[in-house]
């Protein structure tokens, strides 16, 4: 069976993923612990994506209780928020690595002037230096072992624009027609940098790089393991073909997988003030940062959590 696509943007009866009535997913998986939250108050942006967080300081010595809360919190909501978190870097550090080992990003030594690969990242932009993060994606799927998490920290922000926005891949699975569900379960993707990072890198580097990170193979639909919840696992910045298939129709399930992500009822958008920190599940959603704010400066500092191999849902 296949699914065509049709030339313009508007759904029409032979669209696969046409949506004429309202979009209706759970939050989390069939099971998921639904007891309230007792040392923090949560508030949800949307029905299924993006909580923001209030009642804790995350500079401060969280206890081990509040910590599994967040947790429970992250798995339930995939990002949540915190405004008016005016810590240090050394505290956003810290933070971060209650959650795990932290990433040593190797190409912002290239694609970053004077970066180098260290588990804090200065993402600044301005006049000299356009913002180019506005792809949807999950961090670092090339690597066999992608993210697990993020924490974004406001430095500085413009007046207006700047936003971030995040998409539900769990809702996105889940929305999926049966058949089309059943059709992309067992499939297995390429994922690489060499035409995003690489695309900026002189070639000497490429060629020193290219034996550390060669293209990597994931599952078109990952399971999360906390949760067993199945969620879409391909993105536009990074995946570069599904295995086992022809390219017709590699392409083909590719365009209606990233069409559908990009939803808007599947997304939360936050506008970013000072201090304000975003911590997200890389697993679970994929993310989008608008670039619509130059000439203006904007400066973010981002930490990463190593993650885990992706595991399909046959194995």
């Amino acid at each position: 069976m296949t699914y065509a696509l049709p030339a313009t943007a508007a759904p029409t009866p032979t669209d696969p993923l046409a949506c004429f009535g309202p979009l209706v997913a759970p939050r989390t998986a069939a099971g998921a612990d639904d007891r309230p939250y007792e040392l923090f108050s949560v508030d949800p942006q949307t029905p299924t994506i993006g909580a923001e967080i209030t009642g804790i300081r995350l500079g401060g010595d969280l206890s081990d209780e509040v910590l599994a809360e967040l947790r429970r919190a992250l798995l339930e909501w995939k990002v949540l928020f915190f405004r008016d978190q005016d810590i240090t870097r050394a505290e956003h550090r810290a933070f971060a690595q209650r959650w795990g080992e932290l990433e040593q990003h190797p190409f912002f030594a290239y694609t970053q002037p004077g970066q180098s690969a260290v588990d804090v990242t200065t993402l600044a932009k301005d006049a000299t230096a356009v913002g180019a993060e506005n792809i949807w994606h999950n961090d670092v799927t090339w690597h066999e072992f992608p993210s697990f998490a993020a924490v974004l920290r406001a430095v500085e922000v413009p007046a207006v624009g700047g936003d971030t926005l995040w998409a539900d891949t769990g809702a996105a699975y889940d929305l999926l027609p049966d058949d089309l569900r059943s059709r992309i379960d067992g499939l297995v993707a390429e994922h690489d940098w060499i035409r995003s990072f690489g695309a900026g890198m002189p070639q000497d580097a490429v060629d020193a790089l290219r034996p550390h990170f060669p293209p990597v193979q994931h599952p078109v639909v990952r399971v999360v393991p906390e949760t067993g919840r199945r969620v879409l696992f391909v993105n536009v910045a990074f995946t570069q073909r599904i295995l086992g298939v022809s390219e017709a129709e590699s392409n083909e399930l590719l365009r209606l997988l990233y069409r559908h992500v990009m939803r808007p009822e599947l997304q939360v958008r936050l506008r970013w003030q000072p201090n304000t920190v975003a911590f997200w599940d890389n697993r679970a959603c994929q993310h989008y940062a608008s670039s619509d704010y130059y000439p203006n400066r904007r400066v973010m500092e981002r930490i990463s959590i190593v993650g885990d191999r992706p595991v399909g849902v046959s194995g």
